[in-house]
């Protein structure tokens, strides 16, 4: 029996497959489209085609020839095979972001953009001609993508995203258009789960904060005669005893440019400056006040110095929020948490999660900034869950080991 019998048996496909030479027929096709021949370039590449030897160059010959007679359509076609045997070809990247640009679907075409600038960025082309075609392409992303962010937000104003009961739409909103980034939870050292990830609370849902409000100016008139002792303050960061000290504290340790004067430390009253400061614990006889044994709460002033700059940090567990009442706020000065910077205002109190990464600063060049700092229970823990968080980190704290030899 003759070899050629057994590759007819095969299909008439695989004995075609046998016959052709598809680097020669794509030649003839490209020379074909460069003469300005299409149908006798298709001819050609419908061979290989048909015999399955179509590679991603082959394909994107496809779709150049059918872009040349004016066949959106099987152009289009042509690309996605090209494209499913070489996702990151810019040239048919490009081209089918061209075939929907023209075809009215401009989203569409502005994310096949996009995905040219990314891979380009990491790969710039040495053709210079495609390399041409990608500035383009990144041109046009950045044309579509103003269109579309103007077109979603003439939408949402029209339907009052701006309203202040549609905060949390406006921020998705923003997420969608890439103007705000993502701030999980990152507590240093306990992480409560599910609970909702906010960065600053509403005031409204705090009707106590209101007694601590009212005690401003009374709170700011001791605060006056703290600040006329020039000891009272210590530095914010100290080191702990038996800790490493590790580069996060960004030069505030033991920096005085970040003081503070405690009334409660570690969960445990200072009672000589609570005897200064008594109208602060009045303030806050209905505030939730979060009680860990040794670690919480904390209560005091907090000083930043003209020109500080409290760097990007996160707090130690997310199953607690942190309070502020502005004191002494001058120009400049202001607070990020997430993705949202606020000012602080004289006697206007602020709640925010510290577990997700935030920073301050004082921008004013002779005033300090001062606030009264508290934190207190998440309200979506129950009582039992607060107990036993408490228990939880209290027995973190004793921990002791019996002493060993080592080595």
């Amino acid at each position: 029996e003759h070899p050629s019998a057994n590759i007819q048996r095969a299909g008439p496909q695989a004995f075609l497959m046998t016959l052709i030479d598809p680097d020669l027929l794509l030649r003839d096709a490209i020379s074909a489209l460069r003469s300005h021949r299409p149908e006798d370039a298709l001819e050609l590449l419908d061979q290989i085609t048909a015999a399955g030897r179509g590679n991603a160059a082959v394909w994107l010959a496809v779709a150049m020839t059918h872009n040349g007679l004016g066949n959106p359509a099987r152009e289009l076609a042509a690309l996605n095979e090209a494209l499913k045997l070489e996702p990151r070809n810019l040239r048919a990247l490009i081209m089918t972001g061209d075939n929907l640009a023209a075809a009215g679907d401009g989203r569409a075409a502005c994310i096949y953009y996009d995905a040219v600038g990314k891979i380009a960025a990491m790969q710039p082309p040495a053709d210079q001609g495609l390399a041409a075609q990608v500035t383009r392409a990144r041109r046009l992303a950045l044309e579509y993508g103003a269109e579309f962010e103007n077109h979603l937000l003439a939408t949402m104003a029209a339907e009052g995203v701006d309203q202040p009961g549609a905060r949390r739409v406006r921020e998705s909103l923003d997420l969608m258009l890439g103007k705000r980034q993502i701030y999980l939870q990152q507590p240093r050292h306990y992480y409560f789960p599910e609970l909702p990830n906010i960065a600053w609370a509403e005031r409204a849902a705090f009707p106590w904060l209101a007694e601590v409000e009212a005690a401003t100016d009374a709170i700011r008139g001791e605060l006056g005669q703290v600040l006329q002792d020039g000891a009272a303050f210590a530095p914010y960061l100290e080191p702990e005893p038996n800790r490493p000290v590790f580069a996060e504290t960004r030069g505030m340790l033991d920096n005085p440019a970040w003081s503070s004067f405690y009334l409660w430390k570690s969960g445990a009253p200072v009672p000589e400056n609570i005897a200064r400061c008594p109208s602060v614990m009045a303030a806050l006889e209905n505030a939730p006040l979060c009680k860990i044994a040794g670690r919480t709460p904390s209560v005091f002033f907090s000083l930043l110095q003209p020109g500080a700059h409290i760097q990007p940090h996160h707090g130690f567990t997310n199953a607690r929020y942190i309070c502020h009442l502005p004191l002494i706020v001058p120009d400049g000065c202001a607070m990020r948490v997430g993705a949202e910077t606020r000012p602080w205002a004289q006697g206007e109190a602020c709640i925010f999660d510290d577990s997700i990464e935030h920073e301050a600063w004082n921008k004013h060049p002779d005033a300090l900034r001062v606030v009264l700092i508290f934190d207190i229970w998440r309200p979506e823990l129950r009582e039992t869950e607060r107990s036993l968080v408490s228990t939880l980190l209290q027995a973190v704290d004793s921990y002791r080991s019996p002493p060993r030899s080592v080595g």
